[in-house]
């Protein structure tokens, strides 16, 4: 489990590529590694991937044929940087919000923007994932925990403080680039509770994040 408050800037040191699936080699920047072991879980662009060797200043995970395919993974490139976090523990502040690190999707840039010193973005998001995105709700953005400050059926709109920006790697996003996203798990579990007979890959079943906090379920 994680928060989506980001801890370091990684990059990618090596990409192994073994048919539809990936060995990585991260290069971890600041973070701290000396109580991370083997087994372990990081954050990383938001996917939850288990540290397979511990390096002097990094770790090496695999990624599997269908993370790959629900993340941006498959276009990454060697020296890209990536957002890090470490797992949570009992004693940890969560400063973002419930992030399990298990991507829904990918979602597109549409327009970037300054509004002051703040940076603005509009995204499109999958049908299918665009029912669990709500006005003040929390989507995770590449492993970032953020609030989603408007919504336009699939379109979402975000608010990136000066902070945030220069912490991660949201800065460096541009119109048609691609994002990992995580919607919110309490919307998911109340969709299956409340709609447990319905197809819920597509992109309709009758029960929204908007339509929770508009019956006051969510007050």
């Amino acid at each position: 489990m994680f928060t989506g408050i980001i801890e370091a800037l990684g990059t990618l040191r090596k990409i192994d590529r073994k048919g539809n699936d990936i060995r990585l080699t991260v290069a971890s920047g600041k973070l701290d590694l000396t109580d991370v072991k083997l087994g372990d879980s990081i954050a990383t662009n938001g996917v939850c991937l288990t540290v397979v060797e511990r390096l002097a200043d990094g770790y090496v995970a695999d990624i599997s044929a269908e993370t790959v395919a629900l993340t941006g993974f498959s276009h990454y490139q060697v020296g890209q940087k990536v957002n890090l976090e470490k797992a949570v523990t009992a004693t940890t502040r969560l400063g973002g919000h419930m992030v399990s690190g298990h991507v829904d999707g990918i979602a597109k840039v549409e327009q970037c923007a300054y509004r002051g010193k703040a940076l603005e973005f509009w995204l499109i998001a999958p049908a299918t994932l665009s029912r669990y995105i709500a006005h003040k709700g929390s989507i995770t953005i590449d492993g970032v925990s953020l609030t989603v400050n408007e919504v336009d059926g699939s379109r979402f709109r975000l608010t990136i403080v000066p902070h945030t920006a220069g912490e991660t790697t949201l800065v460096e996003l541009k119109v048609g680039d691609s994002v990992n996203i995580e919607v919110d798990l309490i919307a998911r579990y109340l969709e299956r509770l409340m709609h447990p007979e319905a197809d819920h890959t597509k992109p309709s079943s009758g029960v929204t994040m908007e339509l929770l906090a508009k019956s006051g379920f969510l007050r």
